[in-house]
């Protein structure tokens, strides 16, 4: 039998061992089980291929890197171009918001250039990422410092580019403010580092920048081959045109790498258009050079400017690049507006105009004054469209992306309908209270059915309008107005010819009971202009927003059925009326505050959500691509939708040409969206560009389609 003083000794040696234990648990933080940041993200470097150099990190499991806490730096004599990484997983970061990382692997290409005479390459790469599962940790930023041996050749591009700019014109060093040739101002060169890469070198005057983004390269009599150019950080620039833009001063090189098959291919045929200004002045149009590149070094290479016409524009102009001269957008805004007095925007507006024409019988006077009054209304409103389309640098029909503007047409469509099917009595026009409807007409009602034909109208794009439009955005001011002018003069001319030409007022029926009934049907046109102001709504602020529009419109039935009962009352049955009015705005206020409703994407169509990353992926792996940039309140947009995109025999178009149909939605304000249509000096939607397979510049097309000539394009870009 074991005695106590041994159970008691066995106990404290089993206490001991415990609490061992529990310190030696306690004493192991999880931490430990982390790697190294060098373990977790494995860092390797390949500059083998001269002016680029190639990255690799391999993830550990359980770890990511974070796409946006990346940094490269370049040592003593290397300058680095912008980094090239792949899109990351996209989430929100609760600490850091939306962020893109990467898991498992990733790599990044990074263009260089060195000083002569440097015969390291240098470098500082900074990242960081963390441990998603438990511990769940972020290591602080993480700099490694390469230096990688330059591989044979890779300083003599600099060199050999250096030598060709020897033989520039000295008249690139000029500081006069006269704008200087095309040939110039923009100097270029370009030549083989080896049979897979290309540099190329732009050199401008002080003063003088390019654009990077309208910039195109492409390869003459070479199908096969791609080019894959990459970009150096250059400056951001508030341009009149093309917003926020990033452009070089002085000098840029770029470092291209061809992809493809070379085979046996010796010489290459590069051609090069670009377009850039004189920093304060002279916008010049799209310049082209042809390059004739020997892939082997053994020869230098030539470079052929393309005629560029000298320049002739006042300071600040770019009217020459939309290929418009200034009688010719006249004449197109003259017709355009003449053919939006067709469209549907217009036509139910149209019908309180014609209701006026055809009370005013025999009566000259008063049809010369319904034309004249309703022309002024509609060209005051496109001098002030006008005016703020060139101040804001905004597009045509921009003010529909605004859910108020859309609420308060709708509900002034609402009231104009309800006076038309007799609920309520304006007089013989919307600004006449107290006319009697077959004998007098309100020149102040004309007026504002001018100004409302014109706010009306914007949702249309007519025939020839796009061209006009686009010459106005980059014409100067004089000039821009006056396509505006012409534009209010082509909608009116209907109304003025039927005004002051006595033989064309003849056709018009005989005043009558009937007109009553005809104002009634006409009404039916206005409730549907309101019912699909309300689908748009829908679109761009949802349900919440056509819930708030219909008691705005429930209000607004009230205020004009209580004006009509307190027209013969006092001032204080009046008052109501004005506290009604004030109480319909309410619902508008809480409107305004709504966010925009989510967009629903296309895929389920085969439909690509326009992105400028998905487009620029697209073109580099040599698909065809159609782009429509549209928005649910362009009509326009609807019926080309109706009559080709949506068709079958566009579906199987796409099938037979493999191009992808990509769509951006504008019926919310998108600075993406915004900046192409700047990008192809487009005055709004619709607004469609077929990019080619080959990399080669998009083709733009007229604003209302045919299925005949989307297949002519989409055939000719899968060539």
């Amino acid at each position: 039998m074991r005695s106590p003083r041994f159970g008691r000794f066995a106990v404290y040696v089993l206490t001991l061992f415990a609490l061992s234990l529990s310190t030696f648990a306690f004493a192991q933080d999880p931490e430990d089980n982390l790697l190294p940041v060098t373990e977790a993200y494995k860092l390797t470097a390949d500059a083998s291929t001269p002016g680029v150099v190639k990255l690799h990190w391999t993830i550990a499991q359980d770890y990511y890197l974070y796409r946006g806490r990346m940094a490269f730096k370049g040592g003593a004599g290397v300058t680095l171009g912008q980094a090239q990484l792949p899109d990351g997983e996209k989430h929100v970061d609760p600490y850091l918001g939306p962020v893109e990382t990467y898991h498992h692997s990733v790599d990044a290409t990074i263009p260089y250039t060195v000083a002569p005479g440097t015969t390291t390459l240098a470098l500082s790469v900074r990242y960081q990422g963390c441990h998603e599962t438990d511990p769940k940790i972020c290591y602080p930023p993480h700099t490694e410092n390469l230096s990688l041996p330059l591989p044979p050749g890779a300083s003599t591009p600099t060199s050999r580019l250096d030598a060709l700019l020897g033989s520039r014109p000295s008249s690139l060093g000029t500081g006069s403010d006269t704008p200087l040739p095309a040939e110039q101002a923009f100097h270029f060169d370009a030549i083989a580092q080896d049979p897979q890469h290309l540099l190329l070198r732009w050199t401008m005057p002080k003063g003088y920048y390019l654009y990077r983004d309208q910039t195109q390269l492409s390869l003459q009599d070479a199908p096969k081959l791609s080019l894959a150019p990459a970009w150096p950080a250059g400056t951001m620039h508030q341009d009149a045109h093309f917003g926020n833009t990033t452009v070089y001063f002085d000098e840029v090189t770029v470092p291209v790498t061809i992809h493809g098959d070379i085979g046996n291919t010796r010489t290459l045929a590069l051609v090069a258009s670009f377009q850039g200004c004189q920093d304060g002045g002279l916008c010049y149009p799209l310049m082209t050079r042809q390059a004739h590149i020997d892939l082997t070094g053994s020869s230098s290479t030539t470079v052929e400017t393309a005629a560029n016409p000298a320049p002739q524009m006042p300071p600040g102009s770019n009217a020459d690049s939309v290929g418009v001269n200034f009688w010719y957008a006249l004449l197109l805004a003259l017709g355009g507006g003449l053919v939006l007095n067709l469209m549907p925007c217009v036509l139910p507006v149209l019908s309180i105009k014609a209701i006026g024409l055809i009370e005013s019988g025999d009566s000259a006077a008063h049809r010369r004054m319904h034309a004249l009054m309703y022309t002024a209304g509609v060209l005051l409103s496109f001098v002030v469209l006008g005016a703020v389309i060139i101040a804001l640098k905004t597009a045509w029909g921009a003010h529909l992306q605004n859910p108020v503007v859309v609420a308060v047409l709708a509900l002034i469509m609402l009231a104009v309908a309800l006076s038309m099917s007799g609920v309520v009595q304006f007089g013989a026009s919307l600004g006449n209270a107290g006319g009697a409807l077959a004998n007098r007409s309100g020149p102040v009602g004309d007026f504002f059915t001018g100004v409302l034909a014109v706010v009306v109208a914007s949702p249309c794009t007519a025939p020839f309008m796009g061209s006009a439009l686009a010459y106005a955005l980059v014409a100067p001011i004089a000039s821009a107005m006056c396509v505006f002018i012409a534009l209010g003069i082509g909608l009116s001319l209907p109304f003025l010819a039927v005004g002051f030409v006595p033989a064309l007022s003849r056709w018009l029926p005989r005043p009558g009971a009937w007109m009553e009934t005809l104002k009634e049907v006409l009404a039916f046109p206005m409730y549907l202009t309101a019912a699909w102001l309300a689908w748009v709504l829908a679109h761009q602020r949802g349900a919440d927003a056509v819930g708030l529009l219909l008691v705005a419109a429930v209000l607004l039935a009230m205020t004009l059925w209580w004006f009509e009962r307190s027209r013969y009352r006092g001032a204080l049955s009046r008052a109501l009326v004005v506290l009604l009015a004030l109480v319909t705005l309410a619902p508008l206020y809480y409107l305004s505050t709504l966010p925009a409703a989510a967009q629903a994407a296309d895929t389920a169509d085969g439909i690509v959500a326009y992105s400028p990353e998905k487009l620029d992926q697209l073109r580099k792996a040599g698909t065809p691509v159609f782009v429509d940039m549209t928005a649910d309140w362009c009509v326009t947009c609807k019926a080309n939708e109706h009559a080709v995109l949506d068709g079958d025999d566009f579906k199987a178009l796409l099938k037979r040409t493999g191009a992808v149909y990509m769509k951006g939605d504008w019926t919310n304000e998108d600075p993406a969206i915004s900046s192409f249509l700047q990008q192809y000096h487009s005055p709004g939607v619709p607004l469609y560009v077929v990019f080619p397979k080959d990399g080669g510049a998009g083709h733009k097309l007229p604003t209302v389609l045919t299925f005949a000539l989307v297949d002519e394009a989409l055939s000719k870009a899968a060539k």
